[in-house]
């Protein structure tokens, strides 16, 4: 073996783990950033397009939602886009409300939601619990459903 193939692997060989990168996984971001105008939008469109590994971004301006897809970090993906618009930036915290058993209770029903969507409570157990039914909520309305056939049929 020659001193050029010994620095060959020495070069090519990480000596430790940390040098070893990670593959980002293919994902979707979803945010609430306030838009207000169609210069907004450019704006949060523009602050994504220099970005490594983004794919694809789409804004919805009434819902005030971004869309980012792509090979990216969602912590990354939204520190640049409040540092690049100079704009408050929180996860998309709304689910469509067929996802919520009781989508009027007071923690998930939200004004400001978007149309169809209330408050994402059913990843977050202590943030409504009126939102979600108990068990023997679960037992009392299974016992006057229609869909249960030994169902006690009162009225």
């Amino acid at each position: 073996m020659g001193i050029v193939d010994v620095v060959s692997e020495f070069c090519s060989l990480p000596r430790t783990r940390r040098h070893l990168k990670k593959r980002k996984q293919f994902q979707t971001v979803e945010m609430k950033v306030r838009i207000d105008c169609e210069g907004c939008e450019r704006k949060v469109k523009k602050a994504m397009e220099g970005m490594k590994g983004v794919s694809s971004v789409e804004v919805a301006a009434k819902q005030n939602k971004v869309t980012v897809t792509g090979y990216v970090d969602a912590a990354k993906v939204m520190r640049r886009v409040a540092y690049k618009t100079g704009k408050r930036v929180e996860p998309w915290p709304y689910v469509p409300y067929e996802m919520v058993q009781h989508p009027y209770a007071p923690g998930a029903y939200d004004k400001k939601a978007p149309a169809g969507y209330v408050r994402n409570v059913v990843a977050d157990p202590t943030a409504a619990p009126l939102a979600r039914a108990s068990s023997t909520e679960v037992r009392y309305t299974a016992a006057f459903s229609d869909e249960n056939p030994n169902a006690c049929s009162v009225m």
